[in-house]
C-alpha cells in the first residue's frame, strides 16, 4: 500500500499597501494638471473675470466708497477678487468629475490603492495651482496702480484660501456625485448657492450700509469671514483676532467638506 503524500501549499502573505497621503495627493494633483499643462489657454481665459471686475468695478467703488473704505479702495477689494477666483475655480471641481463619469475614469480611479481623500485634496489643490499664478498677475498688474503689497501676509493669505478650497473642492466633488445621472443640476446648484455667498459676504459691497438681516445673514457666512481676513492679511497684520477667525471657517469648511465628499464617494462605489 502506497501512501500518497501531498505537498503543503505555502500561502502567500500579502502586505497591504502603504498608503502615504502626501504621495497620494501628489499623484492626483499631477494627474490633473496634465490637461491644464497642455491647454494653457484656460489660464489666460480664467484671468478675464478678475481683470474685467478690477477694470470696471474697481472705478466704480473708487468714485463711490473709495473714502470710506480702509487702506483705500485696492487694498480692500484686490484681496476681495482672488477670493472671488478662488470662490470660482474650486466651485466648480465637481465638473471635471462629470466627465469622468461619462468615460469611467472615476470608477477607474476608486480601484487604485489612492486614499479617498487624497481624491480630494489632490483635486481642490490642482485647482489652486492656475489660482496661484493668476493672484500673482493680479498683484503684480496693481502695484503700479497703488496697492500695498506686504509679502508676509499674501503668503499666508493664499495659504488660507488653498485650505478653504480644499473644503470647497470636497462640496463640488460631492454634489457632482450625487447628481451624475442629471448633470444639469451641478450647475443649477452651484450658481443658486454661489452668489448669495458672494453677496452676503461684503465681498464686492460693504455690508456696513446694508440692511439689518443682511449684516445677521453675514454671521452665518463661512466667506464673509474669509474675506474679512485676506483684507486684513493683505493690508500686513498677520496675527490679528479677524485672521484667526479667517482660519477658523477655513478649517471647519475643509473638515466638513472633506468628510462629506468622502463618505459620498464611498456609497457611491457601493
Amino acid at each position: 500500500m502506497t501512501t500518497l503524500t501531498v505537498p503543503a501549499v505555502t500561502q502567500r502573505t500579502t502586505e497591504p499597501v502603504r498608503r502615504n497621503l502626501l504621495r497620494d495627493i501628489r499623484i492626483v494633483m499631477v494627474r490633473e494638471l496634465k490637461p491644464v499643462v497642455r491647454d494653457p489657454f484656460s489660464l489666460l481665459f480664467g484671468m478675464v473675470q478678475p481683470l474685467i471686475f478690477l477694470a470696471l468695478f474697481g472705478p466704480l467703488l473708487s468714485g463711490s466708497l473709495g473714502g470710506s473704505l480702509d487702506g483705500g479702495v485696492w487694498q480692500w477689494f484686490v484681496p476681495a477678487i482672488l477670493v472671488m477666483t478662488t470662490l470660482f475655480g474650486t466651485s466648480a471641481t465637481g465638473a471635471n468629475l462629470l466627465f469622468e463619469f461619462q468615460t469611467g475614469a472615476h470608477e477607474r480611479m476608486l480601484v487604485t490603492p489612492l486614499s479617498r481623500s487624497s481624491l480630494l485634496i489632490g483635486r481642490a489643490l490642482k485647482e489652486m495651482v492656475p489660482l496661484f499664478g493668476q493672484a500673482v498677475i493680479v498683484i503684480a498688474v496693481m502695484v503700479p496702480f497703488g496697492f500695498d503689497l506686504h509679502l508676509d501676509g499674501a503668503v499666508v493669505g493664499l495659504a488660507l484660501l488653498a485650505v478653504f478650497g480644499i473644503g470647497l473642492g470636497s462640496f463640488s466633488y460631492a454634489l457632482a456625485i450625487a447628481v451624475r445621472k442629471q448633470d444639469w443640476m451641478f450647475w443649477m446648484v452651484q450658481q443658486t448657492f454661489l452668489f448669495p455667498l458672494m453677496i452676503l459676504s461684503g465681498m464686492l459691497l460693504p455690508l456696513e450700509t446694508g440692511p439689518g438681516w443682511m449684516r445677521a445673514a453675514s454671521k452665518f457666512n463661512p466667506l464673509s469671514y474669509l474675506v474679512d481676513a485676506e483684507r486684513t492679511l493683505f493690508s500686513g497684520d498677520v496675527f490679528s483676532t479677524t485672521v484667526l477667525w479667517g482660519w477658523v471657517a477655513a478649517l471647519v469648511t475643509a473638515a466638513v467638506g472633506l468628510t462629506v465628499g468622502i463618505r459620498t464617494m464611498l456609497r457611491s462605489a457601493d
